[in-house]
């Protein structure tokens, strides 16, 4: 079946179209076309996504990719293209949810075609398993699977419960996760962002905050590791974002080695607060894969890491690097994943709602 599928949850529109068969455990994809349109440019001089500004990008750019897209595909021409349509209704900022949500439920009127509604963090979950062009297909994975989802919005350890899943998908439609561990406040890449504003590096400052630590060895400052040694699985990011701000406020107007040495020892700080937590709960949970991915999985040292906590017995999961990001694609596989497990729920027109805070 052809499924097209849209994401629209914070400030890039993105649609894919997919051939996809096979079932839960042996699905393919075959990529037909994908297109996709960042804001980051627009959103650079406010210093972060302003949300307005997207939602009015999304209804602007999502017919024009659309139509971009059946042209790639090659079914311009064809009165019902698709099979069904995915779209992302949470987590996210509502009114852009909303551009995509409305989109969507126009064009599955249009065509009489099921519209399913994918949790977005489910999508990043299903990533790993994704291309942006070509074929590609579900593996199968040892469990228990853990996942952590790291991004600009959330941090979160996710335990995969289903003893039988090899990709298995389902927030939507009752799914099979449970939350171990989360951010109490911030998220680890908003805290990246906040900093590098800070050092007043440009936005996205996640990538710039790496940049400028891969430029030094050593840093001469020493910042907390908010929450590490606490009994649970959860994350604090708030007091290490302040304690950089404190320390700037200290030292005054900082040349481009303090920077460094600041942007060095923040990012250890918070990726050794994640290795630590994901490390314990691999060795509580008896984990036999680890996926991380969302927008902060990009991070070279954060994957360093992970390599030196798992071994040959953990199989260990990245996102390709096109991937990482928000994107269509993880959205198809997972409004697919629900589609095959549950037909009979998949949601009726006009039912669907964002939902900003949705969780799996």
């Amino acid at each position: 079946m052809k499924i097209l599928s849209i994401e629209t949850s914070c400030d890039d529109t993105a649609i894919t179209i997919f051939e996809a068969k096979g079932g839960m455990q042996n699905a393919v994809f075959r990529v037909l076309a994908n297109n996709s349109n960042s804001q980051i440019k627009i959103h650079v001089p406010f210093g972060g996504v302003y949300p307005m500004l997207a939602k009015r990008e999304h209804k602007k750019n999502l017919p024009i990719i659309l139509e971009a897209s059946l042209k790639q595909a090659k079914l311009e021409k064809t009165k019902k293209p698709v099979n069904a349509i995915c779209v992302t209704y949470g987590p996210g900022l509502e009114m852009c949810l909303w551009e995509g949500i409305l989109f969507a439920q126009d064009l599955a009127k249009k065509w009489g075609v099921p519209l399913i509604p994918v949790n977005h963090m489910e999508g990043h979950i299903l990533s790993v398993f994704g291309k942006e062009k070509g074929t590609f297909k579900i593996q199968k994975l040892k469990t228990p699977i853990l996942s952590l989802l790291v991004s600009g919005g959330h941090t979160q350890l996710v335990l995969v419960k289903d003893k039988k899943m090899s990709a298995r998908g389902g927030s939507a439609l009752g799914g099979d996760y449970e939350i171990i561990g989360e951010t109490l406040d911030d998220a680890v890449g908003e805290a990246f962002d906040k900093v590098a504003r800070m050092l007043d590096l440009p936005y996205p400052g996640g990538p710039e905050i790496s940049r400028l630590a891969e430029t030094v060895q050593k840093s001469r400052f020493t910042l907390p590791r908010p929450m590490i040694y606490s009994n649970n699985f959860n994350f604090s990011f708030s007091g290490l974002k302040t304690s950089v701000l404190y320390l700037t406020k200290k030292l005054g107007k900082i040349n481009k080695q303090i920077k460094a040495e600041i942007a060095l020892e923040f990012q250890k700080a918070a990726i050794e607060c994640l290795v630590y937590k994901t490390r314990k709960a691999i060795e509580k949970y008896k984990i036999k894969t680890l996926i991380v991915a969302g927008g902060v999985a990009a991070n070279k040292h954060l994957k360093n890491e992970m390599k030196k906590i798992t071994n040959k017995k953990i199989k260990l999961l990245f996102p390709a690097k096109e991937l990482v990001g928000d994107n269509s694609i993880m959205i198809g596989i997972a409004g697919y994943l629900n589609y095959i497990k549950n037909k009979k729920k998949v949601s009726k027109l006009g039912s669907i709602k964002a939902t900003g805070n949705l969780r799996l």
